[in-house]
């Protein structure tokens, strides 16, 4: 597999330098030369190392390319491979604090630190629907991250979206949300790109969530999954509008105008 392709599924899957790195066995320094084209002619072992990395993901041999191999938290400690399974909301809560994990289906996910654009987009959103809360009298109530969700209400999965509405208060409790929120927003980032279109989307329409939305800020799009219609989502440019599903469309966002306050952070 030549670098070229590698570097189209590495854009395609969401791969970050870190996780090829630690998947194939290749130094950080050198995996950063090669992705960014310092070095066009790489050795030979190198280019079988990854070459063989990106062809298991490519068969499905790789099921999560993107669960953390290594979490540096504060202090001294840190979170090796094998310490990412069969884990409890019991071992979520003892993590150190500062940790920046995820737990779902008793498995820690590794969680990227959000660019400007990235919590921008978050807060806007969140505030953009607590205005048509308040204005309207309703009763839902906005959450943005970290807002730990206890989302099947079991011990083996708790999440951070970043964005959130609840309409039920009474899963809204002192430490965190339990059970579903009404919508939940990811944010993607590359390295977590994977997490939120396969695995969480799963998570979240057979948990009971109604409408998932997943911005995509480099491309300027989203993409808005109604569970309580289809299963397949609309896409929206930053150029549309977007009714909320789960105010019958009464709550319309208009991307336009959020993005001309973000515009400038894309200079």
């Amino acid at each position: 597999m030549n670098i070229q392709k590698m570097i189209e599924i590495k854009k395609e899957y969401g791969i970050s330098n870190n996780m090829i790195a630690q998947m194939s066995g290749v130094p950080m320094g050198t995996v950063q030369k090669i992705f960014s084209g310092e070095t066009i002619s790489p050795r030979y072992d190198t280019l079988m190392a990854l070459s063989e990395m990106f062809e298991k993901i490519m068969a499905g041999e790789v099921q999560e390319p993107v669960a953390a191999y290594k979490v540096t938290s504060s202090g001294s400690d840190s979170i090796s491979k094998k310490d990412y399974e069969n884990k409890t909301i019991e071992d979520y809560i003892a993590l150190p604090e500062g940790t920046r994990i995820e737990l779902i289906d008793g498995r820690f996910y590794d969680m990227a630190a959000p660019t400007t654009i990235h919590q921008k987009i978050g807060f806007e959103l969140c505030h953009l629907f607590e205005g048509y809360i308040e204005a309207n009298g309703g009763q839902c109530v906005p959450f943005v991250a970290p807002t730990d969700v206890q989302l099947d209400c079991d011990n083996k999965t708790m999440i951070q979206p970043d964005v959130l509405v609840v309409c039920d208060r009474s899963k809204i409790t002192r430490a965190r949300i339990v059970g579903a929120p009404d919508l939940i927003v990811e944010v993607v980032s590359p390295s977590n790109a994977m997490v939120d279109l396969i695995i969480k989307l799963e998570k979240y329409k057979k948990a009971g969530v109604k409408e998932y939305w997943v911005v995509f800020p480099d491309d300027k799009t989203i993409f808005v999954y109604d569970f309580t219609k289809k299963d397949e989502p609309v896409r929206y440019s930053f150029e549309d509008t977007i009714p909320v599903g789960i105010w019958d469309g009464k709550c319309e966002i208009d991307l336009k105008k959020l993005y001309k306050k973000i515009e400038f952070m894309y200079q």
